[in-house]
């Protein structure tokens, strides 16, 4: 089988599992995004108690592999009457992970901001939460965008962990048609190319979410 005829074959099932990954990353975006922010703000909470489930959770979910967290979620969890099908395994599993380093960029964006930021608000009579809320995040979004465009990327390609649970997507279907037509150089060569792809569409998102905020910025 020459190379044209392997990828016009292949392409039906390679791009469905594209769009498969898509979804997924996208689904994990929003779920780390979800977790991300209320953990940022427990992390730079005054209180103690607030911190502290909010510190662990970062500490477990960067300092254990993904795959880990995966094979806990959907083969460890049924032993104590949690199941969970593929997908939402999967979904869960990077929202999870996402979540914890997207917290930690915005903690770090939110500290970057000048402490006179805060005096000059509570100057003028607003609490902690308004300041929070209505001075530093606007500015510390501004901040974060490039490194939780970074963290949001990194799900398009650690979505190809998630084959192992069976959950179909680029990298199964790849393996899929590996398995009917024994060429596995030229395919796999084609699925990294297609994360590249991906990839490169996010960075343009990003960029273009950088500008839009500076400009926003500058009109202030």
């Amino acid at each position: 089988m020459d190379l044209f005829n392997l990828l016009r074959e292949a392409a039906p099932v390679m791009l469905t599992g594209a769009l498969y990954t898509l979804l997924f990353a996208l689904a994990s975006m929003l779920g780390g995004l979800l977790l991300g922010f209320p953990i940022a703000l427990m992390r730079i909470s005054p209180w103690a108690l607030v911190r502290a489930p909010a510190v662990l959770y970062v500490s477990v979910m960067r300092g254990t592999p993904l795959l880990v967290q995966l094979f806990v979620i959907y083969y460890g969890l049924p032993s104590i009457g949690i199941e969970f099908t593929p997908v939402t395994a999967g979904v869960l599993a990077l929202s999870l992970n996402a979540g914890a380093y997207l917290s930690e960029s915005l903690r770090g964006a939110i500290a970057a901001i000048g402490q006179g930021q805060w005096r000059a608000s509570f100057s003028l009579g607003l609490g902690y939460w308004q300041t929070l809320y209505h001075v530093v995040l606007p500015q510390a979004l501004r901040v974060a965008v490039p490194a939780m465009s970074n963290t949001l990327i990194s799900l398009i390609k650690d979505t190809s962990l998630v084959s192992v649970i069976t959950m179909t997507e680029l990298m199964l279907a790849t393996k899929e048609v590996i398995a009917t037509t024994f060429q596995p150089l030229p395919l796999y060569i084609a699925a990294a190319a297609i994360y590249w792809l991906l990839s490169l569409a996010f960075e343009q998102l990003q960029r273009r979410a950088e500008r839009r905020l500076n400009r926003a910025h500058l009109q202030h």
